[in-house]
């Protein structure tokens, strides 16, 4: 191994070619490509004199890595952390340090294999597997799904999943008018396309019956509680499927929705 000098460590090109910009190998076969003997030739012939700047950019002297690296810590110290109030599904968690050091942190899982692999493979099935059986747990529901996005994109799916797989002949969802309103906002844009007739407001077993399906938030976006046991008693008497928005965590504690008979 040869040492590195001083100089070289102090290098402010290097710093620049790591990571800005392709490699002087890839400018290459991009100037060949386009007919171009270098970067200058190329500006001169694309860019029209009226519009061509060649006074160089006020950046001053390039910076070396260590120099960058302390000027963004510097950055970063001026942002105040605040706690977060804003709710509506957006909760602080706690990840237990063994598991952001030997997972989340652990390069091996992200570099050691290729996505096809067997090895990575059967660990992400694992790690679903683990993860599905744990949704089941607190929920209270027979089967768990994974790969999906949660929250938003989850209700639709659930919206879309209730149309095709119910028996009612409704071209209404009922959703609780106390969802989040970035869910709400999401089942507007994919029930417009789709024919579907969506009504927010409340939830009640008379509203229900009529719909092919229902959607209620437990606990709501302000943190209250409720049973939907009547509304989804009476949705399913209609033929439709009852779908829950709820927090994990919330259902270490609460009962979980499978005890009512929700479907999704």
């Amino acid at each position: 191994m040869i040492p590195a000098s001083f100089a070289a460590l102090q290098d402010r090109e290097s710093f620049i070619g790591r990571h800005i910009g392709p490699g002087p190998d890839d400018i290459a076969a991009m100037l060949q490509a386009v007919g171009a003997d270098s970067l200058d030739a190329l500006i001169e012939e694309a860019v029209p004199d009226v519009i061509r700047d060649t006074a160089p950019l006020p950046l001053g002297e390039p910076a070396t890595e260590d120099d960058a690296l302390q000027r963004i810590a510097e950055l970063a110290a001026g942002n105040t952390v605040a706690g977060s109030l804003i709710g509506m599904g957006y909760y602080g968690t706690i990840t237990p340090p063994v598991i952001r050091r030997n997972v989340l942190e652990n390069p091996a899982w992200y570099t050691a294999y290729t996505p096809y692999q067997p090895e990575i493979s059967q660990g992400r099935l694992e790690a679903l597997l683990n993860f599905q059986t744990m949704v089941t747990d607190l929920t209270g529901m027979e089967i768990a799904n994974a790969s999906l996005l949660d929250e938003a994109t989850a209700a639709a799916e659930a919206m879309l999943l209730a149309r095709r797989a119910g028996k009612s002949t409704s071209d209404r969802f009922l959703v609780s008018d106390r969802c989040h309103p970035q869910t709400l906002a999401l089942l507007q844009t994919r029930a417009a396309p789709l024919g579907i007739e969506l009504a927010i407001g409340e939830v009640t077993p008379e509203r229900a019956i009529e719909a092919f399906g229902i959607l209620v938030q437990y606990p709501d976006t302000f943190g209250r509680i409720d049973a939907w046991r009547d509304s989804v008693r009476a949705v399913r008497g209609g033929g439709g499927l009852a779908a829950v928005a709820t927090d994990l965590l919330a259902l270490a504690l609460l009962e979980p929705p499978g005890a009512w008979g929700v479907d999704i």
